[in-house]
């Protein structure tokens, strides 16, 4: 079954959510929280997975960290740990520690949805960036675990390319895009971002779903909220209008 935002159906009725960036630092994790934040907001109780945390080493705060300062009450759990910044695979190669798989992901995915209504998996990097030395990617666990995508973009010059790629390659492997967030919303947007706001949806084959403003990670919970209810669209529990917005930034370029 179709699961996706342009088919009418909202987070509400989804109970894994698999979040991916378009790449690196695009805003994942702060997109992540703003959902976890709204429907713990609405009364659902909400896990959030991270399959592998690169780049920090043990004692230090990961994006979890991050997910529980701005969402508050949610469960969170990270799967593996490694100290280079690089590609899980990568790093679990390099550190000689145990690779995460899809296997494991739709595994601990799984295990969460048992006791939550709503289990958000946060990726690391790109939809494709590989976790293990076979190739094993996010696709695969969001396919084993039947769950729709969430691709989180940049707003400028070069993200509707990274943007269409992501979407093709999740519709090719069976997936579904439930839409597209742009993860900071630049305070002063260019002319790029502000074309890129009309063309992110054609470019994602599915719907704008929101804009989050740049500098989030630094709000107040409260401030949090209300700015995650403001930039996220009815489908994940918030106010924001694509159309309005995007007609919005078109009449403040002129």
């Amino acid at each position: 079954m179709r699961t996706g935002a342009r088919f009418g159906i909202s987070v509400a009725a989804v109970t894994v959510l698999v979040i991916s960036g378009t790449g690196t630092g695009v805003g994942k994790t702060v997109v992540t929280a703003a959902v976890a934040a709204l429907a713990a907001d609405d009364g659902r109780s909400v896990a959030v997975l991270k399959p592998a945390q690169t780049g920090v080493v043990a004692g230090e705060p990961g994006d979890l960290a991050d997910v529980r300062r701005l969402a508050g009450d949610v469960t969170t759990c990270e799967l593996r740990r490694y100290p280079d910044p690089l590609s899980p695979e990568a790093a679990a190669r390099r550190s000689g520690l145990p690779e995460v798989t899809p296997a494991d992901v739709a595994a601990a995915a799984s295990r969460l949805h048992e006791d939550h209504e709503l289990v958000l998996v946060e990726g690391a990097g790109g939809l494709l960036v590989r976790f293990d030395a076979s190739g094993g990617t996010l696709a695969d666990a969001a396919w084993a675990l039947g769950a729709p995508v969430l691709v989180v973009a940049e707003a400028g010059l070069g993200t509707l390319n990274a943007t269409a790629l992501t979407a093709e390659v999740a519709t090719r492997r069976g997936l579904d895009v439930l839409g597209v967030v742009i993860g900071a919303w630049p305070s002063d947007p260019d002319l790029a971002a502000r074309s890129n706001t009309a063309d992110l949806p054609v470019a994602a084959a599915a719907p704008l779903l929101g804009a989050l403003p740049e500098g989030l990670a630094s709000a107040s919970r409260q401030e949090f909220l209300d700015e995650a209810r403001r930039g996220l669209a009815p489908w994940l529990g918030g106010t924001f209008d694509p159309d309005r917005f995007t007609r919005a930034v078109a009449a403040a370029g002129r």
